[in-house]
């Protein structure tokens, strides 16, 4: 028994000295763990413009349905589908006979009326005399009087009846009425047309191209910004103080499309909170074309400088945004910033960073405040801001349906920039 509690002391023991030479060991190891790899930049320093972003399509200024206002046979259609015409130019031949042939009846008309009205008007002035030489009674004058009368309302109503004429003949020719992209034929060569007020046939359409309007909805807070920003330039309105804009398609990049703000709605849409604004866009290549889907841009400040920095480094605790600075022998600092707006995938710094102050952009789940780091430098890449032209913008504002106007009001205005 006694043999037994030897061991068992014996073996207690060495237990012992064995984990407490381990812990040891282990702290010496640690305490030669060599600092964690980080990688830092520097801030990028660029004078650059904030922007608004909003989604609209774009309309046409002019939209006219080509009808016909005689009737008659289509007997020409001399134009191509989906083509530019241009004001005056024929689209369609109404068969012209049966007009022309009309227009020869009244022109004689008008003849036969021109002559009676001449030999009244003879009658007329030759029985004037003879009533002042009292060789005829005053009946036979005003008779005589009244058929003069009578023939030149004759003769202007034949003139007007031959100027309806002249029109329908005219009217055998439908033109375009303006310059633009015309549709597809409703009608085609041999096919009867109406034409007259309420049956009128409808032959195409054309929309006018050059320039375009993008319609768009902007929150009433930016829409009072951008008053201010015209009662700053003097103008009594918006559209006066010729705010420019610009336009990109889906498959564009950089804005390449310019106009300048022309209208501006006279109310606020109390069921959204937004207020429609209209920017009118140079289209003389004729590739925008009306209905398409487009991202406009509005500058919401004038050109500034600031400190850009990615925004993956900007860290969140809480409310609080912050930064990891590498100091004076590579010691990280958790310093509160203020944020800016973004460009591109770089981040605005308004407050908290001063220029050529090393941050953490990446292995910041290795740093810890007060603690040393292994920085790796590198330059921060300004390929997304050079491709953004500096642009900052809120998240689009796409242009809503009626029947969504009333769950609008919470979603329609662009979100805060973090502060």
């Amino acid at each position: 028994m006694k043999h037994l509690r030897l061991r068992s002391f014996l073996f207690a023991t060495a237990f012992v000295v064995w984990v407490v030479a381990f812990s040891g060991c282990k702290q010496v190891i640690a305490s030669k763990a060599p600092p964690p790899p980080v990688t830092v930049s520097r801030p990028v320093q660029r004078d650059v413009i904030r922007w608004d972003q909003y989604s609209g399509y774009l309309t046409s200024p002019k939209t006219v349905t080509v009808s016909a206002r005689v009737s008659g046979l289509i007997v020409e259609a001399p134009f191509q589908e989906g083509a530019i015409v241009h004001a005056a130019d024929l689209l369609f031949k109404i068969d012209p006979r049966p007009f022309m042939a009309d227009f020869n009846n009244k022109q004689a008309a008008v003849a036969q009326a021109k002559a009676s009205a001449a030999k009244a008007k003879a009658d007329n002035a030759r029985n004037t005399e003879l009533l002042q030489a009292q060789v005829i009674a005053q009946s036979d004058y005003d008779t005589t009087k009244a058929t003069y009368l009578e023939d030149v309302a004759s003769l202007n109503a034949a003139e007007a009846a031959l100027e309806t004429s002249r029109l329908n003949l005219e009217w055998t020719n439908v033109t375009a009425p303006i310059t633009g992209r015309v549709s597809r034929m409703n009608v085609t060569v041999g096919n009867l047309v109406n034409g007259g007020a309420g049956q009128m046939t409808a032959l195409t359409t054309i929309v006018s191209i050059d320039p375009l309007y993008c319609y768009i909805s902007v929150p009433e807070s930016t829409a009072l910004r951008y008053q201010e920003l015209a009662v700053k330039e003097q103008k009594d309105n918006v559209a006066g103080a010729n705010v420019a804009c610009s336009l990109q398609l889906e498959n564009e990049t950089n804005f390449p499309h310019q106009g300048v703000i022309d209208f501006v709605d006279n109310q606020v849409d109390v069921n959204t909170g937004t207020q429609q604004i209209r920017c009118v866009i140079a289209n003389p290549t004729t590739v925008l074309t009306p209905g398409l889907f487009a991202l406009t841009r509005i500058p919401a400040s004038d050109r500034y400088n600031t400190l850009l920095i990615p925004d993956a480094a900007v860290n969140t605790d809480q409310n609080e945004r912050y930064l990891l600075i590498v100091g004076a022998n590579n010691v990280v600092e958790q310093r509160p910033v203020k944020l800016g707006a973004v460009f591109g995938n770089l981040r605005s710094i308004t407050e908290g960073l001063k220029p050529g102050e090393r941050v953490i952009v990446d292995g910041m789940q290795f740093a810890q405040p007060g603690g040393k780091v292994n920085a790796h430098e590198v330059a921060v890449s300004t390929a997304s801001l050079d491709a953004s032209d500096s642009v900052a913008a809120a998240p689009p504002v796409t242009q809503t349906p009626p029947d969504m106007r009333t769950a609008f009001r919470s979603d329609s205005r662009p979100s805060k920039e973090r502060q």
